[in-house]
């Protein structure tokens, strides 16, 4: 990695573009700590503090810590990264929008654009629910007062100020596509989590370090950095992981020539869906806690002992083994959607009768609907193996945190599978440009 920028930064072009890109994350931190007008900037962090769950950890780690600060970035890019699985999610069941996709470019940047119109509604949604929902319980300072601005402007205020804040970081985030080197969204959701890196150490050390003898520092550092270690390698094993399907293409005769009789392969990936089964997994278990915590919930009746089952903090407690049923619900959701994401994302009929049409074939496999039945059948099986793999990676910080009682762990599974994602795809896309960039010297020499 940094030989890659090392040589990177040598490159005029490329140096300019990691200029840019650095330039705008200082811009993100900048604004991640401008407190937006009338606003209790602690209202949500000792809200937060007062619940007995972790649903808002995650949350709170996408959006670099902004969200309990309610800073100007307070929404972070949560609603376009919404916006941009519902518009794939609407792709596959609107005829006229998948169209719109196969068009080339010219559809793309359609369906960008709308990505860019829902993701701003989104945020005003969102925006408008949390002022009117939490101002008059202390989020706007002066809710409740008939003077100045008065409700109304203050929620306007309110509503406007993160609204913007979300289109600026969706712009920012589009320019560095643009501008810098990779994906300029993935880039500010990686920047925001790392950011919450800090807190987590300073956890850690209060829990595991705070007052310890000097051999048993260093041996929990040890643990501490082996156990990092061995889940980023197995992170990095997983993302990277993938079954190779072979092809060949016949020859056929065209002119005077015969052309074809190329070898390919189909590359299948382990984990298809990436890390929007746990997303969607965790949203599903975290959504009832959290509107229950606006109701003041008796944890002593049925339905305040099923929220305690869907709190992730209660699945590793030795004293009520019981509650380990919402960690075997966690589960099977994450594994229900690797099979409904990766469904939507890859269809192995239209696979195979694309090769059909370009006269490919998988050695031993008739081309058409065996080819289909075959891609779905291995697709099955990796899909499994890659849920498997998340759930290892998503379980694991969760049982460290019960067992140890480290409560609102930011940096959890999903936020690793993101880190080590993200970092491994902006290598891939500056070691292309770098490729381009030698080919280009070399038609030119």
């Amino acid at each position: 990695m940094l030989k890659t920028l090392r040589n990177a930064w040598k490159i005029k072009d490329l140096r300019k573009k990691l200029i840019f890109t650095f330039l705008m994350l200082i811009v993100i931190r900048f604004g991640s700590q401008m407190p937006i007008p009338g606003v209790n900037t602690t209202y949500f962090a000792d809200f937060f503090a007062k619940q007995s769950g972790d649903a808002f950890s995650f949350f709170d780690a996408m959006t670099g810590g902004s969200f309990t600060s309610m800073s100007l970035f307070a929404l972070s890019i949560t609603p376009y990264i919404t916006s941009s699985i519902i518009m794939q999610l609407m792709t596959i069941a609107i005829p006229k929008l998948e169209e719109m996709q196969r068009d080339g470019e010219d559809g793309r940047k359609k369906i960008a654009e709308y990505t860019r119109y829902l993701t701003v509604a989104l945020a005003l949604i969102q925006s408008v629910a949390m002022a009117i929902g939490f101002g008059g319980q202390g989020l706007l300072v002066d809710y409740n007062l008939q003077t100045g601005l008065g409700k109304a402007g203050m929620v306007i205020v309110a509503v406007a100020a993160m609204t913007a804040g979300s289109a600026l970081l969706m712009w920012i985030g589009e320019r560095i596509t643009e501008n810098g080197v990779g994906n300029g969204i993935s880039i500010v959701l990686l920047f925001n989590i790392i950011s919450s890196l800090p807190d987590d150490a300073v956890m850690l050390h209060d829990r595991f370090l705070n007052g310890k003898k000097v051999p048993v520092i260093a041996l929990t550092v040890i643990i501490i950095l082996a156990l990092i270690v061995a889940m980023v390698v197995f992170v990095i094993i997983l993302q990277d992981g993938e079954r190779r399907i072979p092809v060949q293409y016949s020859k056929k005769m065209v002119g005077r020539k015969m052309v074809g009789g190329q070898s390919s392969h189909i590359p299948l990936k382990v984990n298809t869906a990436g890390v929007i089964p746990v997303i969607f997994a965790s949203s599903i278990m975290s959504f009832p806690v959290v509107i229950a915590q606006f109701f003041h919930p008796d944890y002593t009746t049925f339905g305040g002992k099923i929220l305690v089952m869907l709190n992730s903090s209660s699945w590793f407690k030795a004293e009520s083994p019981a509650n380990s049923i919402g960690l075997v619900i966690y589960i099977a959701l994450i594994v229900v959607f690797a099979y409904f994401y990766t469904s939507i994302t890859f269809n192995p009929l239209e696979v195979a009768n694309n090769m059909k049409k370009q006269g490919g074939f998988i050695p031993g496999i008739r081309p058409g609907k065996p080819t289909s039945d075959y891609l779905n059948r291995i697709l099955n099986y990796i899909v499994f193996i890659g849920a498997c793999g998340l759930t290892i990676v998503c379980v694991i910080p969760i049982a460290i945190s019960g067992i140890f009682s480290v409560s609102r762990l930011s940096f959890g599974g999903t936020s690793l599978i993101i880190i080590v994602g993200v970092v491994l795809e902006t290598l891939k896309a500056i070691e292309s440009q770098m490729l381009v960039r030698n080919y280009k010297g070399f038609l030119n020499d």
